[in-house]
């Protein structure tokens, strides 16, 4: 399952307020150049912030699958015309899907390489107020409760699978697995609102410290000249 885990990459050395730095420049210049050559460029960028990371690329594919299906059929449908397959017009969804999958997998790199605590550190020093306390809660709770829904909904598969359910219709299928997931869902969120009023829960604790250190240099040039690609259009 994707989620945080120690190592000793550069990625993890990095303060994760460079890291979220280098994901906005990397999104921003992604929506700006989705063209074949903008794309095969960040391709390679994505190449080398898995490998920072040390990230298998086909580990993070497989766990990030449940987009594949949606750059897949955007394509697709788009293509589909009664008199048959418009590759041209295919031509513009497959690209910004393809540009979605590489935004995806770059936030994979950041969430393998970053503790959530340190997330969330990160967006309260840089949002102040109630506003990056907010900000920062909802991304600690995602990246928390996210997983546990993934190895939720995984076992309920499992289960289906082992009740021959694969043999029922698709549409039959995806009801049962649906309403299956939603229940778990809720069950998990009163659990979760349970555990943190037990918890005393408080909207300000005591965040972990942090630090620039010169490798952080090297991933703002990175975000900045990723920020200014994505500038670029918009002066030309």
């Amino acid at each position: 399952m994707l989620s945080y885990e120690p190592g000793d990459s550069l990625a993890h050395r990095l303060d994760p307020r460079s890291k979220l730095a280098v994901q906005v420049g990397f999104a921003a210049a992604a929506f700006a150049h989705t063209t074949p050559r903008g794309l095969a460029a960040l391709t390679a960028v994505t190449g080398l912030v898995l490998a920072l990371a040390r990230t298998d690329p086909r580990r993070a594919l497989w766990e990030l699958r449940f987009v594949v299906p949606f750059v897949v059929a955007a394509p697709l449908i788009e293509g589909f015309d009664w008199g048959g397959f418009v590759p041209a017009d295919a031509v513009t969804p497959a690209l910004a899907g393809y540009r979605t999958l590489l935004v995806v997998v770059v936030a994979a790199a950041y969430v393998r390489t970053t503790p959530v605590r340190d997330s969330r550190a990160a967006i309260q020093r840089t949002v102040p107020g109630r506003t990056g306390q907010f900000l920062g809660l909802g991304v600690a709770f995602v990246f928390r409760f996210l997983p546990v829904l993934q190895a939720d909904l995984a076992r309920i598969r499992d289960a289906h699978r082992s009740r021959l359910g694969t043999e029922r219709p698709v549409p039959e299928r995806m009801s049962t697995l649906a309403v299956a997931a939603l229940g778990r869902a809720v069950e998990r969120a009163d659990r979760f609102s349970l555990a943190l009023r037990a918890r005393c829960f408080s909207w300000n604790p005591t965040l972990p410290g942090m630090r620039f250190s010169r490798p952080d240099a090297g991933a703002f040039v990175v975000a900045a000249a990723l920020g200014l690609a994505a500038l670029a259009p918009l002066v030309q």
